[in-house]
């Protein structure tokens, strides 16, 4: 039997990677719906080629244009947010959460409200709102895989494990494009030069994230929500060579590490396989050939974002939204040449200590991070346009 699939945020990498994998084997998928933004020659040619039910594009003035890229073909054409969650909420067993940003929050806790079986790619949905998502998933019998690289690692190093005797979580950074820059340097880093990755093959915005480190401070939060551990239990390391994703330590001394080469379809594949495992398109790594992998704790100083994400944790309640619809909005501030490198994380650490304590206490509701989030983006674009 076909199991149905739809990709949320599918012209993205990750959602290529996922086509990959699919295409790779069509008759054993249905797929149900695909959606997108912006590339709609890319999202329509996948449409057509998977035969999906439903194509969306989030950008309702686009719509035309899907329906013609779309003639000739089966598939149906929507376009806007309603569209969106029309579409996640289409019955299917597993669901590909993909969309970048906040914006992939609320599609994702609909789809988790049939009941499917969602791989969360989208890091904003636990950071921003964990409680909810997993509240909702337990709610309503559905499971949650992660696709991350560095939860998809800890994951598989917990199979069989008792999670009392956990000890620490260390999710690995590549250190992104400016992990050997002096730091007087980054001051003078340049979009084009945040916008390349030494390791892996990612869209601008999480590319940017890495050199950052919002990513990895993203990735923090998501330990915390997803695996239940305390803060103080969750580490960080610069591994340049991204071979080993996480690790996983014991009250034993033992440490499980996952190594795999820096290639999302892996943990796609699990996720999209899982409980078995299948074989995948991914090098099989040469250890002797390698011969050094290397290691170095991160530098709060050169990177604050860790250092705001530690305090994120300690605050709570929807401090989560806070920080990402801060980090979206400096990020957005960067690559419009607004502000320069360094001044993403200054702006994110002013709006989470002057946001109004009420926004952040507030009960954890789709409505109320929606909130929070608005009044973070406009604290932000303030900060960013004195």
């Amino acid at each position: 039997m076909k199991r149905r699939v739809s990709i949320l945020g599918a012209t993205g990498s990750i959602g290529q990677n996922t086509i990959d994998l699919i295409a790779r084997d069509p008759d054993a998928y249905d797929v149900v719906a695909l959606t997108g933004a912006g590339n709609i020659e890319q999202l329509a040619a996948d449409a057509k080629n998977l035969r999906a039910d439903i194509a969306v594009t989030a950008d309702e003035s686009r719509l035309d244009e899907l329906r013609h890229a779309l003639r000739g073909s089966d598939v149906v054409a929507a376009a806007g947010q309603n569209a969106l969650i029309e579409a996640a909420c289409r019955p299917a067993d597993w669901v590909m959460s993909a969309i970048v940003g906040a914006a992939g929050l609320a599609p994702g806790l609909r789809a988790l409200e049939q009941g499917v079986t969602l791989a969360l790619a989208n890091k904003e949905s636990l950071v921003c709102a964990g409680h909810l998502i997993l509240k909702t998933a337990k709610a309503c019998d559905a499971r949650i895989l992660p696709v991350d690289s560095e939860h998809s690692a800890v994951f598989q190093a917990l199979v069989g494990e008792d999670m009392d005797a956990v000890e620490r979580v260390i999710i690995t950074a590549s250190g992104g494009a400016f992990r050997d820059w002096p730091l007087e340097r980054l001051a003078d880093a340049t979009l084009e030069q945040a916008s390349s990755h030494p390791n892996w093959d990612m869209g601008q915005r999480i590319t940017i994230d890495s050199a950052s480190m919002f990513n990895k401070a993203m990735e923090l939060i998501e330990t915390r929500e997803y695996f239940g551990v305390r803060p103080d239990q969750i580490e960080v390391l610069v591994h340049p060579e991204s071979m080993i994703h996480a690790m996983v330590g014991f009250r034993d001394g033992a440490l499980m590490a996952h190594v795999g080469p820096p290639d999302m379809r892996h943990a796609i594949g699990y996720a999209l396989h899982w409980p078995e495992r299948q074989s995948l398109p991914v090098e099989r790594l040469d250890l002797a050939r390698i011969a050094t992998l290397s290691f170095r704790a991160p530098d709060e100083v050169r990177w604050p974002a860790l250092r705001l994400a530690r305090e994120v944790m300690e605050r709570g309640g929807l401090a989560g939204a806070v920080f990402n619809a801060a980090k979206e909005t400096a990020l957005d501030g960067f690559i419009a040449g607004q502000i320069g490198f360094l001044r993403m994380g200054e702006i994110v650490e002013d709006v989470l200590n002057t946001m109004d304590p009420s926004h952040i206490d507030a009960a954890m509701t789709l409505d109320n991070v929606a909130h929070a989030d608005q009044m973070a983006r406009q604290a932000a674009r303030r900060v960013i346009e004195q």
